[in-house]
């Protein structure tokens, strides 16, 4: 699974550059986020704009990265494709997250 992490600003991206997350990588997915999350930063972006398909267990995993960071350090979440932004409003996580249209509007946001 690609996934890339860089800091920009006072904010560390975490670039997810796989299609899906699914069953059958929830768990790769949260061991690399695991080592791609340690930093100063208080905001940690994750840019969701290549994915397409969410299942329950990748929502689970996000909700588990969230889980890590806090309560010190908050996840918010970027371009959400339609499919993927559906499984956050259906499951009301969109409640939950901080959503940005994209990872651009995440940045110039303030936290």
């Amino acid at each position: 699974m690609s996934i890339e992490a860089e800091t920009e600003g006072s904010a560390r991206i975490i670039r997810v550059g796989h299609d899906r997350i699914d069953a059958a990588g929830a768990i790769g997915f949260k061991e690399r986020i695991r080592d791609l999350i340690p930093g100063p930063e208080k905001r940690v972006i994750m840019d969701l704009s290549r994915v397409n398909f969410l299942d329950s267990s990748g929502l689970g995993a996000i909700v588990a990265v969230m889980k890590l960071l806090a309560p010190e350090r908050k996840l918010e979440l970027a371009g959400l494709t339609p499919t993927v932004e559906k499984v956050f409003r259906l499951t009301r996580m969109d409640s939950i997250f901080t959503i940005h249209p994209d990872l651009a509007r995440g940045l110039g946001h303030a936290g």
